[in-house]
């Protein structure tokens, strides 16, 4: 609980003070590069990092984690340039790459998919706790001209954290060999970099139909067609495609895409939304946030009654459903912003995102034994920190090409206008995610659970 706080207060901290960070470190174009480069950081080394949590057990890689955040949360909070700030947040993805999957890692190993449903309960006090500390905090500090507070924050939390798991937290570890796919890692890195590059800086700092732009994109999808390649010749790949044999595991990786696509497409673009469209203080767009990050622990906090009744693809469903219907709907409020009615749909979407990313985890958990848990946990994670990064830089780069032909960054018709295509950007892809989850296998909760216990 303490591990998963560290990231659930940096996941909407930060969110509402980029308006004064930009002011006083870069330009409003170069603040996507903030959540993408973290994002990033996360997705290429969750997969490393489940391979050696499988050889060398849970505890010692999510303290190495503990301690990259930590790291990296000092060095943010003395960032002298926005090209600093965005370096050092790689040092703090890092380290997320390695708390977040462990965390949940941990719960699948200690606990059966009965237990898990009332602790589930209690992780989602966690980012209840965090979703109303978080954007206070982060727009209390900008109102203050104190944004490098958000990351001084971390120091505590992490000894905290790190110190209750040296003294508490015991592991039977069941010793696995495995080699690591450092050149799959690589890959990985070159092609998302290349891809995230070009969509952030193209139509802002070059023409989409130029060179660098070509270069960016060429080099970004052959890496990854190459990664592809080498992933299945890999002994133990980065990215097991073997695993997307199995139905059940594909559909909720495609749903770990989305949730995450949808997810940073809200709480990275509605608080500039709002205090560049009506100008209100950062405080006021946090709390909007707030409802967000609210709604999901509210509903992750009672899902596990309704999928052990229901199973994991009906409770998948319904919650996918609300989130696109809510995601529909703040596209079309948009052109009309009002801190209030945003914050109610917000709430509905972050309810509907915490009603389906809970079942969707734990069934592909409970479909595979402990050896083979940490990487599909960590295939997940990967997945919603994958569709983070690239669903951040693609709404970035909607966001960049609106204010690009309009008025400018500091006007608040643009800023309305970009919001609005970011938002029919994000309900697109919830119908999408809506249309993966369909294609879950119709297993109950009962079956999921026999087949974890034998």
């Amino acid at each position: 609980m303490l591990s998963t706080g560290l990231i659930a207060i940096d996941a909407t901290i930060l969110a509402t003070a980029v308006p004064s960070i930009v002011r006083e470190l870069g330009s409003y174009q170069q603040f996507p590069w903030l959540f993408s480069v973290y994002l990033l950081a996360q997705a290429v080394s969750v997969p490393i990092y489940s391979r050696f949590a499988d050889t060398l057990g849970r505890k010692p890689i999510i303290l190495l984690g503990i301690g990259l955040f930590l790291i990296g949360s000092v060095l943010c909070g003395f960032a002298w340039s926005m090209t600093a700030l965005i370096a050092f947040r790689v040092m703090q993805g890092l380290g997320a790459g390695a708390v977040a999957p462990m965390s949940m890692t941990i719960i699948g190993d200690i606990y059966t998919v009965a237990e898990r449903a009332k602790v589930q309960g209690y992780i989602a006090s966690v980012w209840a706790v965090s979703s109303v500390i978080g954007p206070a905090l982060g727009g209390v500090f900008a109102q203050l001209d104190a944004w490098r507070w958000i990351f001084f924050v971390n120091i505590p939390l992490c000894a905290l954290a790190g110190w209750m798991l040296v003294r508490r937290y015991r592991e039977e570890t069941q010793t696995h060999r495995h080699r690591i796919d450092y050149a799959g890692a690589v890959l990985l890195t070159v092609g998302l970099t290349g891809v995230i590059l070009g969509l952030l800086e193209g139509g802002h700092s070059w023409a989409w139909l130029s060179v660098p732009s070509g270069l960016c994109f060429g080099i970004g999808m052959l890496s990854l067609v190459v990664f592809a390649v080498v992933e299945r010749r890999a002994t133990e790949p980065i990215v097991d495609f073997s695993l997307f044999a199995r139905p059940l595991i594909l559909a909720t990786t495609i749903v770990s895409l989305g949730v995450g696509a949808l997810m940073i497409g809200v709480t990275s673009f509605a608080p500039a939304y709002l205090e560049g469209s009506l100008g209100i203080a950062p405080l006021l767009s946090g709390l909007a946030v707030a409802a967000l990050t609210l709604g999901w622990p509210i509903a992750a906090a009672n899902v596990g009654r309704l999928y052990l009744r229901i199973g994991f693809r009906r409770t998948a469903l319904i919650g996918l459903t609300i989130a696109t219907v809510a995601a529909a709907a703040l596209a079309a409020v948009s052109p009309w912003p009002n801190p209030v009615v945003v914050a109610v749909v917000a709430f509905v979407l972050g309810f509907g995102l915490g009603w389906s990313a809970a079942p969707t985890l734990i069934a592909a958990q409970s479909s595979v034994g402990w050896g083979e848990r940490g990487a599909v946990t960590g295939m997940n994670a990967f997945a919603r920190s994958a569709g983070s990064a690239v669903g951040v830089a693609v709404f970035g780069a909607i966001s960049n090409t609106v204010i690009a032909q309009g008025a400018g960054p500091h006007d608040p018709a643009t800023i309305v206008s970009a919001s609005f295509w970011v938002f029919v950007g994000a309900a697109v892809v919830a119908v999408l995610t809506l249309v993966a989850a369909v294609f879950m296998p119709r297993d109950s909760a009962a079956d999921q659970s026999g087949r974890a216990d034998a």
